[in-house]
């Protein structure tokens, strides 16, 4: 059976670009997996802790010699990478906040890079290759080639060597000028907002064929 994970991490609730296209992107998984199942997320409602003393000793201690509170990191850990080995898709939500990724996606891969769990503790070799992870990218503004912010977008630029060591590989469908509808000074770039965002949607569409019914 197949497994999709879906997960969140905007903090704008209903008013969320990506929020709106990983439910897109879900319900088009659905209707092409009838079968399936959905394991979701929700970093933004419910975030995780940052990446702390003992979650780093837990990563380099034998979880025999673990303190109560390596323990509980490390159990965390575990719950996370499982997460990740059961799915064979999956769908991450990626808002650009301050030029980087929410601080809660960067706890996210803290915690999924753990030796022995989602990398070889010897080789170093990525244990969590193998599966779609595919990202769905909202930012406010443009950051295009030729655009006065081009390269500013540090959370689409970072999220593949973040979790290199773990051999996922992301590919992305990003919608941008999200923000030209709320804000004045933004109001001539409504049309290439739109656009982007019809990109996205139809990028979203083609992922998978829904099985007839």
């Amino acid at each position: 059976m197949t497994n999709l994970l879906h997960i969140d991490s905007s903090i704008t609730g209903e008013h969320s670009t990506s929020r709106r296209l990983t439910a897109r992107a879900a319900a088009a998984w659905r209707a092409a997996h009838p079968e399936g199942t959905v394991t979701y997320r929700d970093l933004g409602a419910e975030p995780l802790p940052h990446l702390d003393a003992a979650a780093n000793a837990a990563k380099a201690t034998p979880p025999e010699q673990h303190t109560p509170e390596q323990a509980a990191a490390w159990r965390l850990i575990n719950e996370l990478v499982d997460e990740v080995k059961a799915a064979d898709t999956i769908v991450l939500g990626l808002p650009l906040y301050n030029f980087g990724p929410p601080s809660t996606v960067k706890a996210w891969v803290d915690h999924l890079i753990a030796p022995g769990l989602s990398l070889d503790a010897e080789t170093r070799e990525g244990l969590l290759g193998g599966r779609d992870l595919i990202v769905l990218a909202a930012r406010g503004g443009g950051y295009g080639a030729g655009t006065p912010r081009e390269g500013w977008d540090h959370a689409q630029s970072w999220i593949p060597h973040g979790l290199s060591l773990t051999g996922l590989e992301p590919r992305f469908v990003t919608a941008e000028l999200t923000l030209a509808k709320v804000n004045p000074a933004m109001a001539d770039l409504i049309p290439l907002a739109d656009e982007s965002r019809a990109e996205a949607e139809r990028a979203i569409d083609a992922l998978w064929t829904p099985v007839a019914a």
